[in-house]
């Protein structure tokens, strides 16, 4: 049988990079579940020339529909086949379509680990009955400083956020704004006020770019539009059906709480019971809603009662579960509406 190997990508954050073999194996194993065409087997871990990677056989040899699809690993650096004692390279071709330095330049406290934030989308997507490299709208509801919807752009979908952090929208704004500027792209930007019969409920930035002119011409571009507001009044913002996937990292409750509509608290799931009927609305049938959180402010069973009650269908995942440090805990959970 074929049997290949994935370089893991080298993490900065060094606890991430001590999870990032079990994650890319439980990954691995739902990309092949949910997308390849070929089936694989034997996941493990081995180490050659020193370097971790990820080792596994296929039924059949890897197809290039099957080859792209791997090149979008949450950590993978490079893909090979085993011959032997050699390994012979695969090219590698990622759906980013814009520089990393999208996701990587921004430096903040309590910012989610890039290559989590993608493995995050990757699943949620998978589980959806949309394909990766499909043209979707991808909502975080509780978007902070947009390293979810910069993964979006990434892949070249459109990203759409919700937060009530004027703070974190303002860096938002000015960052993105920078960056489209300094990439020199073509595109509108405004910060537009949203009024509910005269009183002022929220802002909102609403962004249209494209790579070239020649794309924005053909009106090849992607948008961005996120508001300035309570999670909650989603529903105010945005239509129903309108997503395809809603991705979000909950608040873990420790650097700040949550809120859910009373004020701060420290469990997100009390924000989460109130929200997830909300996002429901906002997605469209067939699509799914990814959550990571701290499991130490909720159990599994927990956030799956509340998904299903919210008439959402819990996908069953690998062991996504890692230790992120002695007060987080994190997991996630996909559901897909009917």
């Amino acid at each position: 049988m074929p049997r290949y190997a994935l370089l893991i990508l080298p993490a900065f954050n060094r606890v991430y990079g001590e999870s990032a073999v079990r994650l890319t194996l439980a990954e691995l194993a739902f990309f092949g579940r949910r997308a390849l065409e070929t089936e694989v087997s034997d996941l493990g871990e081995s180490v050659i020339g020193g370097l971790p990677y990820v080792t596994f056989e296929t039924a059949a040899p890897l197809g290039a529909g099957d080859v792209a699809l791997l090149s979008n690993l949450s950590s993978v650096y490079a893909l090979y086949g085993i011959e032997g004692e050699l390994l012979r390279p695969l090219t590698v071709s990622p759906l980013d379509r814009l520089s990393s330095d999208l996701i990587t330049i921004q430096k903040y406290a309590g910012k989610t680990n890039e290559h989590f934030t993608k493995l995050l989308l990757n699943v949620t997507v998978l589980a959806s009955e949309r394909r990766l490299d499909e043209r979707l709208s991808v909502f975080d509801p509780l978007c902070g400083r947009g390293t979810t919807l910069n993964q979006a752009l990434m892949y070249g979908y459109d990203a759409y956020g919700a937060d009530v952090d004027s703070k974190d929208f303002e860096a938002y704004t000015g960052f993105l704004k920078t960056w489209l500027k300094n990439k020199r792209f073509k595109h509108t930007a405004e910060i537009v006020p949203v009024r509910r019969e005269r009183a002022l409920v929220g802002r909102r930035l609403n962004v249209s770019f494209s790579r070239s002119k020649e794309e924005f011409k053909a009106g090849d571009t992607q948008r961005v539009s996120v508001v300035n507001a309570d999670t909650l009044r989603s529903r105010e913002f945005f239509k129903p059906r309108s997503f395809d996937v809603v991705v979000t990292d909950a608040p873990y409750g420790v650097q700040h709480g949550s809120r859910g509509g009373g004020g701060l608290s420290r469990s997100p799931l009390e924000l989460i019971r109130k929200a997830v009927p909300v996002w429901a609305e906002l997605l469209r049938p067939g699509g799914a809603l990814g959550i990571s959180w701290n499991t130490y402010g909720g159990t599994r069973d927990d956030l799956a009662a509340i998904l299903t009650e919210a008439g959402l269908d819990v996908v069953d995942l690998p062991d996504f579960e890692h230790w992120v440090d002695q007060a987080i805990v994190r997991d996630i959970m996909v559901a897909r509406k009917p």
